[in-house]
């Protein structure tokens, strides 16, 4: 199994990054750490970090440009070839640019239940409002601090007489347990069939007049009462690959995209030279260029009325 490569950012004693360490050392864990950073040089994590043999780099962030700084953790992630970031208890507010750069490959584990108390004293604030639970939250990294779409949260009771350090230190076991099967379902989603159809239903079903029918015995894409202009396929005939196919001029253009990725593209068994088959199970698929794909098959197959409309609408 090609594990996900990830780098964990810290800022101080990296429990949430040791957790995730420890994790990683079983023989099923999609993912391995591949760098723990940190903007703070006497960092205890790192000390942990590299005692098992994990990559280290820190440098203070003191005096220093946010995007200058943030720059130079790009280039160290980079570097060790990193596909996706952990932050662990990293207290620092990510450049814009840095997190554009690594959008959706960067998670975040905060201690409350979001939307519910983003940035600081959570514990306090929670106890304070009377709640009941507590708790903690992994989440997509969106330039907006604590915003980005939850992935998976730990509730964790309030008791009577709770202190801030009493609930943290459990609040603490539960983001422990939660950040590294969240993290391994994260770097696997891409691979994922019932992710992968999601995302292309998602976009195909945003054409107009689109409907999803079952043909072939796959999920297809077509125009209400007109021809199919994609389907999601899934180990078809055998052949171990998830893929979309999609309409495509013929037999040269076929050819020259499978000269140009032979392991993106392929020919479709069965479907001929007017399709091409693009596979999304490799791990790095670019959704935006999916995308452009479906509208253009859909184009091929459209009637010139509803073609035009479409046209229309997008001069608009």
């Amino acid at each position: 199994m090609t594990k996900a490569k990830v780098a964990v950012l810290i800022s101080g004693a990296g429990t949430n990054m040791a957790a995730l360490l420890y994790a990683a050392k079983a023989a099923d864990c999609p993912y391995e750490l591949v760098l723990v950073a940190s903007n703070n040089p006497d960092a205890p994590g790192l000390a942990i970090a590299a005692a098992e043999g994990i990559a280290t780099w820190s440098l203070s962030h003191k005096g220093m440009n946010r995007d200058a700084f943030d720059a130079l953790v790009d280039a160290e992630l980079r570097a060790v070839k990193a596909e996706f970031v952990a932050l662990a208890g990293y207290m620092r507010i990510l450049s814009d640019d840095f997190v554009a750069r690594w959008t959706g490959k960067m998670l975040n584990i905060h201690p409350s239940l979001l939307p519910l108390y983003k940035g600081l004293d959570t514990h306090q604030r929670a106890i304070d409002a009377g709640d009941k639970f507590g708790g903690c939250s992994v989440h997509i990294v969106t330039p907006g601090v604590d915003d980005g779409p939850v992935l998976a949260q730990t509730p964790v009771a309030i008791l009577p007489g709770d202190t801030v350090e009493t609930l943290a230190a459990r609040v603490r076991i539960a983001e422990h347990q939660l950040y590294p099967p969240t993290l391994a379902a994260f770097v696997t989603r891409e691979r994922s069939p019932d992710y992968l159809i999601g995302r292309v239903r998602e976009l195909a079903m945003a054409l107009p007049e689109a409907d999803e029918v079952t043909s072939h015995g796959m999920p297809c894409f077509g125009i209400v009462k007109g021809k199919k202009f994609a389907y999601f396929t899934q180990d078809h005939h055998g052949d171990g690959k998830i893929a979309l196919l999609v309409k495509i001029s013929g037999a040269d253009e076929q050819a020259a995209l499978i000269e140009l990725d032979e392991d993106r593209y392929y020919r479709p068994a069965y479907f001929g030279d007017g399709w091409v088959g693009i596979r999304l199970d490799l791990g790095d698929t670019d959704w935006d260029a999916i995308g452009e794909w479906l509208r253009k098959s859909w184009l091929a197959v459209a009637p010139k009325k509803l073609a035009g409309l479409m046209g229309a609408a997008d001069d608009f």
